[in-house]
C-alpha cells in the first residue's frame, strides 16, 4: 500500500490530507501474489533422500558473501547460494540465489532454531522483508531466501516484454483473441532473449527452488530450522520438508493452496464464494454483468513509461482487480460498499485500484513467474470458457504458457501427502526411526497453517481440509483478513511466533476470530472519489482553506468590534459558524477508522455540517448589504458561496 500524507495550512485541509493510513491498493506487495501449484518431491518425511535433492556425487553447496542490495537491520549479512541451474543435467551451469541472514543477539540460554522465509508469487522478492521478520522473531536467526531467477538472484528472469503485452491487452475490454496473439508474440520475444542469454527455463520450477532451500541449510551449517512459506512459497517449503526431514523442526504455511487444487479452474468460484461471505454476491454478479455489457475507460499511468494511458475494463477485468485487491488488509473492509457503488454505476470509485494495479506489473519477475506456472500449475487446469467471471489472469497465463511450450512437471508427493502415498514401504523401512517413530512409519514435523477468511486466492476451506488429514498439523483461520495473513494481521504474527516457541501448546496467543476492522457496508458512507482526487492534486483544497481563513479573520474582527462596542454580532456569528463547520468536518474525517474508506466516500455528517456554511453565508450577506457597509464585507459572503458550491457540487458528488 502506498502511504498517504502531506501538510495543509488549515485544520480543515489537514483533515483531508493528513489522514495517515494507506490509500489505493498496491497489488505489488508480496500479499498480492498469485498462488502457483508446484510438484512435490517423491520422498516421504522420514524416508531416505539425497541431501538437498542433488545428484549422487554432486559438489556440496557453497555460498559467497555480497553487500546487501536492500536496507536491512544491523546484524544482517547477505550472500549468494551457488547451485546448478538444473540438478537433473550433468555439468549444468552454476547460478546464484540471493539470501540474507539476520543474526539474533546472543543469549545465555540455548539458542532457538532459526526460521527460513521465502515470499510467494512466483517471482516476488523476499529480502525487503528481512527487518519485518527480524522483529517478528527477535530471538531467532532469520534467513530470507530469494527464489532462483528472482530480483536479487543471478540471472534475473525479468520479462518487460510480457508486462508490455499485458498492458496492451488492457487497452481494449477483455482479453480477446487478437490481444492474446499480440501477448503471445511478446512472450516469445522474452523467451528468445532469455535463451540467448543461456537461461534454461526448465531449471526454474518448484522442485529446484525446494532443493535450493535444503542446500542453503547445508551451506550455512544449521543443523535444523523452521520453514516459513506464504502463498506460492508454501509449495517449495513443503517439498523442502519432504527432502530434508532431519533438518526440519517445524513448518508454517500462510495462505496455502493444496497440491491437488486446480487454481485457475477454481478461481472464479473462489472469488464468488468470498463475495458471498462479504454479503455482496448479488451486487457483485450485477456489477460484472453490467460492465461486461458496457465497459468503462480509465485514465492511469503506464507503469513502464510513466506516460498517460487509457485502459478499457469490462466486468471480468474489474472482477480480477477486485480479487487482487482482496489481498490488502485495508481494502477488505471497504469491499462491500465499493462493489455496491460499482453496481450502481459509480465506476469512478475504482480509480484508486486501477492506478495501483499498474505498479503490480513491475513488482515481480515475469520470466520466473511463467517458468514456474507453465511447468507446475497451468498443465493441471482446463480453463473452461463458461465460467463467470472469466478472470483476466487465467486467460493471460494460458496464452503465455501455450506460447512457451514448456514441459509439464510430474506430480510428486510432499509433506502434506497422506502417509500411505508418500513413499514405498521399502524406502520407509530404509529410513529407520525418526523422532521416536518406528521404522516404516515416517514422522511429520509440527505444521501450522494459517488462512484468511476473505482470501479468494487460497481459500481457507481447502487448506483446512488438507491439514485435517495430517498428524501434527493444525489450521487457524483469521477473520476479516485476506491473502498473506501475517502481513496484515497482528494476531496471526503472534500465533506464528508462539507456535515456533511451543509447537505442542494449545493455548491461543490471541483471538483469530476478532476482525482487525469492521466492514464498511453499503450506506455507511456518502460515496465519492473526491478525497482520492484531492490526494492526487490538492489544488481544490484552496476553496475550504480560503473559507476557513476568511471565517477566522471575520470572527476575530467581529470580536474586537464587539469589545469596542461598535457592533458586529452578525459577523461574529457568521465567522463562528464557518470555523465550527471546518472543525466538525475535520473531526468527522479523522474519526474514520479505516482511512482507505475515504477513497470511496466520506461520512454523511459532512452534508449536514454544510448547513453551517449556509448559515455563515447568509449572515455574511446580511452584513455585506447593510447601509454604509464596507466593500470588504462582501468577501466572507463570496467565500461562503464558493464553499457551498465546492461542498455540494464537487466534494459530495
Amino acid at each position: 500500500m502506498r502511504s498517504w500524507g502531506g501538510a495543509a495550512v488549515t485544520a480543515f485541509a489537514a483533515a483531508l490530507v493528513l489522514l495517515g493510513g494507506s490509500g489505493s491498493a498496491a497489488l505489488a506487495a508480496p500479499a498480492l501474489d498469485d498462488a502457483g501449484k508446484a510438484p512435490a518431491v517423491a520422498y516421504a518425511v522420514g524416508a531416505s533422500a539425497p541431501a538437498a535433492g542433488r545428484e549422487s556425487g554432486a559438489a556440496a553447496p557453497s555460498v559467497e558473501e555480497r553487500p546487501c542490495p536492500v536496507a536491512v537491520p544491523s546484524g544482517t549479512t547477505c550472500g549468494h547460494l551457488l547451485v546448478p541451474e538444473r540438478r537433473d543435467v550433468p555439468n549444468s551451469r552454476t547460478i546464484k540465489v540471493g539470501y540474507a541472514v539476520h543474526h539474533a543477539q546472543e543469549s545465555s540460554g540455548q539458542p532457538a532454531d532459526p526460521v527460513v522465509y521465502m515470499s510467494g508469487g512466483p517471482g516476488s522478492a523476499s529480502l525487503q522483508l528481512t527487518g519485518f521478520l527480524a522483529r517478528m522473531f527477535p530471538a531467532r536467526d532469520v534467513v530470507v531466501l530469494e527464489q532462483r531467477g528472482g530480483r536479487y538472484s543471478e540471472p534475473r528472469l525479468s520479462c518487460p516484454e510480457i508486462a508490455r503485452g499485458i498492458i496492451d491487452t488492457l487497452r481494449g475490454p477483455g482479453p480477446g483473441a487478437a490481444e492474446t496473439v499480440s501477448l503471445a508474440r511478446q512472450a516469445l520475444a522474452c523467451q528468445t532473449r532469455l535463451e540467448a542469454e543461456h537461461v534454461d527455463l526448465r531449471g526454474y520450477r518448484t522442485a529446484e527452488i525446494a532443493a535450493d532451500i535444503v542446500d542453503l541449510r547445508t551451506a550455512l551449517g544449521y543443523p535444523g530450522w523452521h520453514l516459513f512459506g506464504v502463498s506460492y512459497s508454501t509449495r517449495p517449503m513443503l517439498l523442502a520438508a519432504a527432502r530434508d526431514p532431519e533438518g526440519t523442526r517445524g513448518i508454517v504455511l500462510d495462505s496455502l493452496l493444496p497440491a491437488h487444487a486446480r487454481w485457475y479452474d477454481n478461481s472464479a468460484a473462489s472469488l464468488s464464494a468470498t463475495m458471498t461471505k462479504l454479503g455482496i454476491a448479488a451486487r457483485f454478479d450485477a456489477m460484472v454483468k453490467t460492465l461486461n455489457a458496457r465497459p468503462v475507460a480509465y485514465e492511469t499511468r503506464d507503469p513502464l513509461t510513466r506516460q498517460r494511458l487509457t485502459v478499457r475494463l469490462d466486468g471480468d477485468d474489474v472482477a480480477t482487480i477486485l480479487a487482487e485487491a482482496l489481498h490488502e488488509a485495508d481494502v477488505i473492509p471497504i469491499m462491500p460498499a465499493l462493489v455496491d457503488g460499482l453496481a450502481s454505476g459509480r465506476t469512478e470509485l475504482l480509480q484508486p485500484l486501477v492506478d495501483a494495479a499498474g505498479d503490480g506489473l513491475t513488482s515481480r519477475e515475469w520470466g520466473l513467474y511463467y517458468a514456474v506456472q507453465c511447468q507446475d500449475e497451468v498443465p493441471d487446469n482446463t480453463f473452461p470458457k463458461s465460467r463467470s467471471p472469466r478472470l483476466f489472469t487465467g486467460v493471460v497465463d494460458a496464452a503465455v504458457c501455450d506460447a512457451w511450450g514448456l514441459p509439464a512437471s510430474r506430480a510428486e508427493a510432499d509433506a502434506l501427502t497422506p502417509r500411505a502415498t508418500v513413499a514405498p514401504v521399502s524406502a520407509q523401512s530404509a529410513a529407520g526411526t525418526v523422532d521416536g517413530s518406528p521404522a516404516g512409519e515416517p514422522a511429520t514435523p509440527p505444521i501450522l497453517v494459517v488462512g484468511g477468511g476473505y482470501d479468494p486466492t487460497t481459500p481457507p476451506e481447502a487448506a483446512r481440509q488438507a491439514v485435517s488429514a495430517v498428524p501434527g498439523a493444525r489450521f487457524a483461520e483469521f477473520a476479516g483478513t485476506g491473502h498473506a495473513v501475517f502481513l496484515g494481521n497482528d494476531c496471526a504474527r503472534r500465533t506464528i511466533a508462539a507456535f515456533l516457541d511451543a509447537p505442542a501448546a494449545t493455548a491461543r496467543a490471541c483471538d483469530p476470530g476478532a476482525a482487525p476492522q469492521a466492514l464498511v457496508r453499503p450506506g455507511d458512507l456518502s460515496l465519492t472519489s473526491s478525497i482520492y482526487r484531492l490526494l492526487r492534486s490538492p489544488i481544490p483544497l484552496a476553496v475550504p482553506a480560503v473559507f476557513l481563513l476568511v471565517s477566522a479573520v471575520q470572527l476575530l474582527a467581529a470580536l474586537v468590534s464587539l469589545a469596542r462596542r461598535r457592533g458586529g454580532a452578525l459577523s461574529a456569528l457568521a465567522g463562528l459558524a464557518g470555523v465550527t463547520l471546518c472543525g466538525l468536518s475535520a473531526l468527522s474525517l479523522a474519526a474514520v477508522e479505516d482511512r482507505t474508506a475515504l477513497t470511496i466516500g466520506v461520512p454523511h455528517a459532512l452534508a449536514w455540517y454544510g448547513l453551517l456554511a449556509l448559515v455563515s453565508t447568509g449572515l455574511s450577506l446580511v452584513e455585506a448589504f447593510r447601509l454604509n457597509a464596507a466593500a470588504a464585507r462582501i468577501i466572507p459572503a463570496l467565500s461562503g458561496l464558493a464553499l457551498i458550491a465546492w461542498l455540494y457540487g464537487w466534494l459530495l458528488t
